[in-house]
């Protein structure tokens, strides 16, 4: 990528490889959004929707699930660990009757735990009833407008990826509209992916049979009929072609770019997605970023380097999202199992972003971010060899930013300690010498903060409190950490989130994110 170039890039290919990390984060295999923007594609042309409704509908494809990250720690903590499993076994039906939804918890709910472990989790589960289910599409749709909007995309897509479980019959969540209320590009986009869903689970007589019995209950009759008298043919024009092709060239209208000068606002997206899977993780891609960027021009690589530098920095971990929360999460020592899952993410960052050609810098330095000189990092296993210097800058920035924020298994490691911890990594020959002294020099160790005011008129104790809500607390954890009570924490939390206009603890992290705020 030739950053003084400034040339524009598509915003197509941006939010389809974002799409490829949300399809995982799904327990989906990668292009599966890109499949119903293609049916969702054929669907409206066949009823003869205006550009502009054809234009929402296909952004809306791509980005109905960009909150699926939101609120993956509580929903791995309901489900056993494992929320990706838990995504893609009510996939089928999270569209369907109550008594499908029943079934499926009935079938499959933690399935891989111990009898008891399982019966406590179902019990919990099923004790919630439909009070989690709204509390997680709301967070999920509460976050995927603020990152919608964040991108400059149009207010319309931004509003309908709020009502992406909306259902014709009005029974769907939040539950706030029917029939043609719902904005129809919706419409069309629920029915395509399910007609994909439906078509890999069972084949066509399937999608048939499907369709049929949800026709006027969670779809759109209208494009149900439509589906039914022309939908096999579109299935069969997908199969095998190249869809990532298929799908930049069916973007209605004119094309939406980006000017290169506007991507690093798009990239923090990306960042932010990875970053708000775990409270232990917030604002770790944007604190590797300001380093690796730093780093970069303390070595003397050029502004050019420095650029690029940060931004593969800011998408280095987009492949978190394909291992499960039980799995980051977890206090203590990883099973073999969960070490090769954990491997996984920096190959999944690597290949997502090379699908987009003007990312293949960016790929390439962030699918390195955990090799090591000696060989013994991943997902490659690189010798030094092979390692260029922002590569093993990206090393190094990772290395300390994850150690300065607290994790599981361990408490965060103070600057000084984690200085040490790197000069450690560099005597045994794992961290190239040049790159830590950069990374060390561009992290100081004797920073104060110095701000004096907060965002939307925060107040200091407002920001001790939303910091701790970002790294997951309870209001009662809160209330320990901070020596208040808990009615005190509450009355906190109403307040900054009033004063930020959110309703959720990962639409409040993205604010604490996009503003700084994470900084002790």
């Amino acid at each position: 990528m030739d950053v003084g170039n400034q040339q524009r890039l598509r915003m197509a290919e941006l939010i389809a490889t974002l799409s490829l990390a949300t399809d995982l984060g799904m327990g989906q295999p990668m292009e599966q959004a890109l499949r119903t923007c293609l049916l969702s594609m054929s669907l409206g042309q066949q009823m003869g929707l205006p550009d502009d409704t054809l234009a929402d509908t296909y952004y809306l494809a791509l980005l109905r699930f960009v909150g699926c990250t939101a609120d993956a720690h509580e929903q791995s903590i309901s489900a056993g660990g494992d929320e990706i499993t838990y995504y893609a076994g009510l996939a089928p039906v999270v569209m369907g009757e109550p008594s499908e939804i029943l079934g499926y918890h009935l079938r499959h709910f933690a399935a891989d735990h111990p009898p008891l472990t399982r019966m406590r989790l179902l019990g919990a589960a099923l004790a919630a009833g439909t009070r989690d289910a709204t509390r997680t599409i709301a967070v999920h749709c509460e976050v995927a407008r603020m990152l919608a909007e964040r991108m400059g995309l149009r207010p319309a897509i931004a509003e309908g990826v709020g009502h992406v479980f909306e259902r014709w019959d009005g029974k769907g969540l939040p539950g706030t509209l029917a029939g043609d209320a719902i904005p129809m590009a919706v419409r069309v986009v629920v029915v395509a992916r399910d007609v994909d869903l439906f078509n890999r689970a069972g084949g066509w007589d399937f999608v048939t049979e499907r369709l049929r019995r949800r026709r006027g209950r969670a779809y759109d009759p209208a494009l149900v009929d439509a589906v039914l008298a022309d939908g096999a043919d579109w299935v069969a024009g997908i199969a095998d072609g190249p869809t990532w092709e298929s799908v930049l060239a069916a973007e209605p209208g004119n094309p939406i770019t980006v000017a290169e000068a506007r991507l690093e606002t798009v990239l923090n997206v990306f960042a932010d997605v990875a970053d708000i899977k775990s409270p232990f993780t917030i604002g770790h891609s944007r604190g590797v970023a300001e380093l690796a960027g730093q780093a970069a021009r303390i070595r003397g690589l050029g502004e050019p380097e420095a650029i690029v530098l940060r931004r593969a920095a800011l998408v280095h971990d987009l492949g978190r999202v394909a291992v499960p929360n039980g799995v980051w999460e977890r206090p203590g020592p990883l099973t073999t199992a969960d070490w090769e899952r954990v491997r996984l993410h920096a190959y999944y960052s690597e290949r997502m972003l090379s699908r987009m050609a003007p990312l293949q810098r960016l790929a390439v330095l962030a699918g390195a971010h955990h090799e090591r000189l000696d060989g013994s990092g991943y997902h490659r296993g690189s010798p030094a060899a092979h390692l260029a210097p922002g590569q093993r800058i990206l090393a190094a920035a990772d290395s300390y930013q994850a150690m300065t924020q607290q994790r599981p298994h361990r408490a965060a490691l103070t600057p000084p300690d984690a200085a040490a911890e790197l000069r450690r990594e560099v005597a045994s020959g794992r961290l190239d010498r040049d790159a830590v002294d950069a990374v060390l020099e561009a992290a100081g160790f004797a920073r104060v903060p110095s701000r004096r005011s907060w965002p939307a008129g925060l107040t200091d104790r407002e920001v001790d409190v939303l910091r701790l809500i970002c790294r997951g607390f309870s209001n009662r954890q809160i209330a320990a950490e901070l020596s208040i009570s808990p009615k005190t924490v509450g009355r906190h939390v109403e307040n900054l989130y009033n004063k930020i206009g959110v309703s959720s603890r990962a639409a409040a992290a993205l604010f604490a994110i996009q503003h700084g705020l994470l900084d002790n």
